[in-house]
């Protein structure tokens, strides 16, 4: 049974069928296969207790933030900013990469945003410059991953709603390893440019002053914010009335740099509604998938067939870890996380591992899917802001950054309260 689901299930993602779809269909064959009752009549009361629940609100909101930020001109000022403070370091304008994505990712909460809005600023800069094309492309996907582990991230989102977890515990808990993915990923850089100095382009000069002024464009992320995480953690305000506060915050800084207008609008608007429905339908189908499994009893076997392993909590950490890096290589990091998180959280949880340092492992996880092969999803948005050129580039030039997430991920199994020490402080 479980083999079946497994074949059945990368058939259709073989057969180039959207995911969101292939996990319906995939749930719509196994009912009559493995169920004496016609469990598709319950899929219509999947689908509305789904998108019914009050903190998805948020996802679209925290989606149409990020597009009101791109398309007000932020990114662009924001990216100006983070050169002139980091060109100076080896690797010079990867840097500021690197930072001006923890930046956009405090406001996006997406990281194939992120990795978009990033890349168009800093691709042209390439040529310009004189920059390693393979490592700079590499640093702009990797940089983009960080925007589902700084608060706010919908993927954070989406495991509390599926977990039953604390989402602001989850945001203080993605903190601390949130930036110190950004430091590894900037100790890439100086580590590959101090070996081959030709890598790191031409040096930016800028005078203290210059500096000064910049700083002046970093204010408007750093306000969204403080505004965004901060109500959240005076009791102002739940996450999903927070994002509601971020995207009014970023209509009045829109319309105080006389960027917002009617075009504008419809633009943030209208991609909004695409990324929400792509989202949402994956969300259904794996919904009605994972009641088709509990249903059939196919999720009591996995779970009984590997607690029954008898291995030590250790080992099946290990195990989880190889189980998402060899099914990111195939699976799209969203519908990843929805078909998963119902199968490995029990397992984990009855092993004695906290819900929210739990929460943060998986999403580095899936962050280190976001940029391997063959579908890594920041490979491809990267690889498509790019004139010319093969994907092989953008692959090679990521796979050092992969690298610090393993690191990442041996830091927080040695040392657990990186990313519990928040939460317990304002707990």
């Amino acid at each position: 049974m479980v083999a079946t689901a497994l074949i059945l299930l990368l058939v259709l993602i073989g057969l180039s069928i959207p995911v969101g779809a292939a996990l319906g269909v995939l749930g719509l064959i196994l009912d009559p296969l493995y169920s004496m009752l016609p469990l598709t009549r319950a899929i219509g009361e999947l689908s509305w207790s789904t998108n019914n629940e009050f903190l998805m609100v948020a996802v679209p909101l925290f989606i149409l933030l990020g597009e009101i930020l791109l398309r007000a001109g932020f990114a662009e000022r924001m990216y100006g900013a983070m050169s002139l403070w980091l060109s100076w370091l080896p690797g010079g304008l990867m840097h500021a990469n690197i930072g001006a994505s923890t930046l956009f990712s405090a406001t996006s909460g997406s990281s194939v945003a992120t990795a978009a809005t990033v890349g168009t600023v800093a691709i042209p800069q390439i040529k310009r410059y004189g920059y390693n094309e393979p490592l700079f492309l590499g640093s702009l996907a990797a940089g983009g991953t960080l925007g589902i582990l700084i608060p706010p991230s919908i993927n954070l989102v989406i495991y509390g709603v599926l977990t039953n977890s604390s989402v602001p515990k989850l945001y203080l808990a993605g903190i601390i390893p949130g930036i110190l993915m950004a430091g590894l990923f900037m100790l890439v850089i100086v580590v590959s440019c101090v070996a081959k100095p030709s890598w790191g382009g031409h040096k930016i000069q800028a005078t203290w002053g210059e500096r000064m002024k910049s700083l002046a464009h970093l204010a408007p992320p750093l306000g969204i914010f403080f505004l965004v995480v901060g109500s959240i953690y005076a009791g102002l305000a739940t996450p999903t009335e927070a994002a509601a506060l971020g995207v009014l915050g970023a209509l009045i800084l829109a319309a105080w740099s006389r960027r917002l207008t009617l075009t504008m609008l419809r633009e943030a608007v209208e991609g909004t509604m695409r990324s929400t429905a792509m989202i949402m339908l994956i969300v259904i189908g794996a919904a009605f998938l994972n009641f088709i499994m509990s249903a059939t009893g196919l999720t009591d076997a996995i779970t009984s067939s590997i607690t029954g392993l008898g291995l030590s909590p250790g080992w099946m950490l290990l195990i989880i870890v190889i189980f998402y890096l060899v099914l990111g290589c195939f699976m799209e990091t969203l519908s990843m996380m929805i078909t998963t998180i119902p199968i490995v959280t029990p397992i984990m949880l009855a092993l004695g591992y906290d819900p929210i340092w739990l929460g943060i492992i998986i999403i580095v996880l899936v962050e280190a899917a976001l940029i391997t092969p063959p579908v890594g999803l920041n490979l491809f948005v990267v690889q498509s802001l790019r004139k010319s050129g093969s994907m092989g580039a953008v692959i090679t030039g990521a796979l050092p950054f992969v690298l610090s997430m393993f690191i990442l991920l041996a830091l927080l199994a040695f040392f657990p309260e990186l990313a519990l020490w928040l939460p317990s402080v304002f707990s």
